[in-house]
């Protein structure tokens, strides 16, 4: 189920015919560009962009958004992560425990897929060939973040270390992460991982577009079916674009985390920069 993966995914897709689908959503998205777009009244978002295994900025931005969340009106507030909580930085296996407190303690918390997230659930199943990729993006540091020493994994070739992963990585770890979701809808916004196939309905788009897709995904002008928002692609600032929001600013090595906060047609971000 999650071994949909494999480095072809990098490369371009089939092409798909989108003449019918691009006069629809030109019709439909007039009413929403980013400048008009709106969540529904009474409902607050905070969306969460690539954690990349730094629990500590992720633990600094929570703070942020209920200090900027208390000093608001009253509303229903929701908080989404964009995916990849993992890899890369230092303690995957703590942004993993912080982020199941934060559902257990709040329930308003949603989770989105994203592709590191997938190759972690594949390797952490026993696949040799998961795990080789795993390595590959990142994944050492988050085995690293687990009960095991450096020496231990160093000692461990690929087929070895494939065997312990099933060990190593606690089952509810495994448990919580299978339950993300592929895209969130609300108002005139659409979360996702990494971005959408342009041209195709949001009902139709395949997981591995919303958490692979790159350059098909942000070379793409004409409007979609709601703004996407997305993390998966590294800025140096949030990416406002007619049709898209960008978060990731890449938090495992320049200190900053962004939120993209919305409420009515009103949005803000706030980050963990190290100047604030």
């Amino acid at each position: 189920m999650y071994q949909c993966w494999p480095l072809e995914i990098l490369a371009s897709d089939n092409k798909f015919n989108t003449v019918m689908l691009s006069r629809l959503f030109k019709k439909k998205s007039a009413a929403q560009p980013l400048d008009i777009a709106r969540v529904p009244e009474g409902r607050r978002i905070y969306a969460i962009g690539d954690i990349h295994g730094r629990n500590d900025l992720l633990l600094k931005l929570i703070e942020k958004i209920d200090a900027d969340d208390q000093q608001r009106g009253k509303a229903a507030t929701e908080i989404i992560f964009l995916g990849d909580l993992i890899d890369r930085g230092p303690d995957s296996a703590g942004v993993i425990e912080t982020a199941m407190k934060l559902k257990q303690e709040r329930g308003h918390v949603r989770f989105l897929m994203g592709n590191h997230e997938e190759v972690y659930l594949a390797a952490a199943a026993g696949s040799e060939k998961a795990t080789r990729f795993f390595n590959r993006i990142g994944g050492k540091e988050t085995i690293l973040s687990y009960e095991i020493s450096i020496r231990e994994y160093m000692d461990l070739d690929n087929n070895a270390l494939a065997e312990r992963l099933p060990d190593l990585i606690p089952s509810h770890h495994i448990e919580f992460v299978k339950n993300f979701e592929n895209q969130i809808v609300i108002g005139d916004y659409a979360f996702v991982h990494a971005g959408i196939r342009p041209g195709i309905a949001l009902e139709e788009q395949k997981p591995k577009d919303l958490r692979w897709i790159r350059e098909e995904f942000l070379s793409a002008k004409d409007p979609h079916e709601k703004v996407i928002v997305y993390g998966h692609t590294i800025n140096d600032d949030v990416i406002e674009k007619g049709n898209r929001i960008g978060i990731d600013t890449g938090a495992y090595y320049t200190e900053k985390l962004t939120a993209l906060a919305l409420e009515g047609e009103q949005r803000w971000y706030l980050d963990t920069a190290l100047s604030q």
